[in-house]
């Protein structure tokens, strides 16, 4: 269980830890403490801490879905027929496994997700089968992305 204190804030090492692990997750922790001249325990410390604060909340291998065949990324402006389908649209879209994020907004729709497909057909397929398929969602509008050209943390300094 994640516990939450909204008024921690990062000092200098915190910032220059998660830079470098920004940068390279894979990096060892000891391998951090020689660049910063402190003991790898206290990256260690300093890094349980954030964890346990929701500052850090994993970290993650990344996969280029075109070098494994799936070739189109869109954008679904999603309109529910009622604010209050929000949670159960949401239980029902993480069962599909091409929607990969899901975001809860103003403005003209009520939602808007990230889905990556393998092609414009098995788009298709998981529009009409598994997206207009879930329970309160109205109707949506669909944007394929031609190229992502920019794509990174937020930045710490």
């Amino acid at each position: 269980m994640e516990k939450r204190n909204d008024n921690y804030e990062l000092d200098n090492l915190d910032t220059q830890i998660l830079s470098i692990l920004m940068n390279n997750a894979s990096i060892p922790y000891t391998e951090i403490a020689k660049k910063l001249i402190v003991s790898g325990g206290t990256i260690h410390v300093r890094m349980k801490k954030m964890e346990e604060l929701g500052i850090i909340r994993g970290s993650h291998l990344i996969i280029n879905p075109q070098k494994i065949g799936f070739d189109i990324t869109a954008f679904l402006g999603i309109y529910l027929e009622k604010g209050s389908q929000y949670n159960n649209a949401v239980e029902q879209l993480k069962r599909v496994k091409e929607v990969v994020e899901l975001h809860y907004c103003t403005g003209t729709y009520s939602m808007f997700a990230k889905i990556i497909c393998r092609d414009t057909t098995h788009l298709r397929k998981v529009l009409n089968e598994d997206i207009q398929a879930v329970k309160g969602i109205q109707r949506t509008e669909t944007i394929i992305s031609l190229e992502e050209s920019i794509k990174r943390q937020i930045s710490l300094t």
